[in-house]
C-alpha cells in the first residue's frame, strides 16, 4: 500500500522537534531510522498529518560514559552499538542483542530509541536494556522527567511518550558483573524477529527479561526470584513462563512459546551466571 498524505519537517535541534509536536499532538509522528514507522505508514496502520525527522540532530546520537554506566542517544545506530568499544565494555549485553536485530540494513539504519518509542514485545534491545535495568528522559515543553524503562511500555505498541514529548536519553547503570551475560533467540531465519528470546545480565542480582512473550518487553520476576533464593539455573528456568502471556500466530501457539522461554532461559543463565 501507499502512505496516506502527509506534511514532512526536519527537525534541527531538540527544541525544534518538541516545538512541532507541542503545535502538532497526536497528528505528529517522530521519524528517526524509520524501520518501524514506515511500515506502520505503508499499511496505514499509522496516519500522522506530519513527520518529524529527528535523525540528523546531533545531540540526540552517540554512546557516551556515564557514572561508569553508559548514556545513549536515541538515534543512535543499532550497528554503532554493535561495534562500539565502550559498549562492549560497560554493557556487552547490549552489543550482543544490538547484533542479532534484522540483517545489516536494517542494524545501519535502525535506532535504539525508534524501538523503544515504537513499544513492540518482540524488540531484541527492548530487553537487554530491560535486563540491564535502565532507564529513558523524556522531554516536552513542560519539562524533563525520567523513568525505569519497565514503566515505558503501557500495552502492544503502547508506551507512556505523552504526544508532545520526546525520547532524547537513555541511561544504563554501572554492572558489578559486565561479563556475566547471555542473549539468545529463537527464530526461523537470521533477519526475523525473534519468536521468543531472552536477556541476561549477571551479578549479584541478575537480572532476565524476555522478548515476545506478552503485550510489551517484560521481566521474568519469578526467575529473578528464584535465582534471588539460591535455585539453581534449571529449576529457575522452569518458571520463565509465569505470569506472561504470550500470543499466538504463525509461528507457534501460546504453549509452545512457553516452552521455548524456559529452554532459552536456562541456557541463558547457565552461560551467563558462573
Amino acid at each position: 500500500m501507499i502512505p496516506a498524505e502527509l506534511a514532512y519537517e526536519r527537525a534541527d535541534s531538540v527544541e525544534h522537534a518538541i516545538a512541532l509536536l507541542g503545535e502538532h499532538g497526536d497528528e505528529a509522528k517522530v521519524l528517526a531510522g524509520g524501520h518501524s514507522l514506515v511500515p506502520l505508514l505503508r499499511l496505514r496502520f499509522a496516519r500522522p498529518s506530519l513527520l518529524v525527522d529527528i535523525g540528523r540532530i546531533r545531540e540526540l546520537a552517540g554512546v557516551s560514559e556515564e557514572g561508569g554506566g553508559l548514556a545513549i542517544g536515541p538515534t543512535t545506530r543499532y550497528a554503532d552499538l554493535e561495534s562500539s568499544a565502550l559498549v562492549a565494555e560497560r554493557a556487552p549485553l547490549l552489543a550482543a542483542a544490538a547484533g542479532e536485530v534484522g540483517d545489516p540494513q536494517v542494524r545501519h539504519r535502525g535506532t535504539v530509541g525508534g524501538a523503544l518509542a515504537h513499544g513492540d514485545p518482540a524488540s531484541d534491545v527492548a530487553a537487554a536494556l530491560l535486563a540491564l535495568g535502565a532507564t529513558v528522559a523524556l522531554r516536552g515543553a513542560g519539562g524533563e522527567r525520567r523513568l525505569p524503562l519497565s514503566d515505558l511500555f503501557l500495552g502492544f505498541l503502547e508506551t507512556a511518550i505523552a504526544p508532545d514529548e520526546l525520547l532524547v536519553g537513555i541511561s544504563v547503570p554501572p554492572s558489578a558483573a559486565p561479563a556475566e551475560f547471555a542473549f539468545e533467540k529463537f527464530n526461523r531465519r537470521a533477519q526475523d524477529w525473534a519468536i521468543v528470546g531472552c536477556a541476561v545480565s549477571g551479578g549479584p542480582v541478575p537480572r532476565v527479561a524476555l522478548v515476545n512473550m506478552g503485550t510489551t518487553p517484560l521481566r521474568a520476576l519469578a526467575v529473578e526470584e528464584a535465582l534471588a533464593g539460591g535455585a539453581s539455573a534449571r529449576d529457575a528456568a522452569e518458571l520463565a513462563a509465569r505470569g506472561a502471556e504470550p500470543p499466538e500466530d504463525l509461528n507457534g501457539t501460546a504453549e509452545y512459546r512457553r516452552h521455548l522461554a524456559r529452554v532459552l532461559v536456562r541456557r541463558a543463565l547457565e552461560r551467563a551466571l558462573p
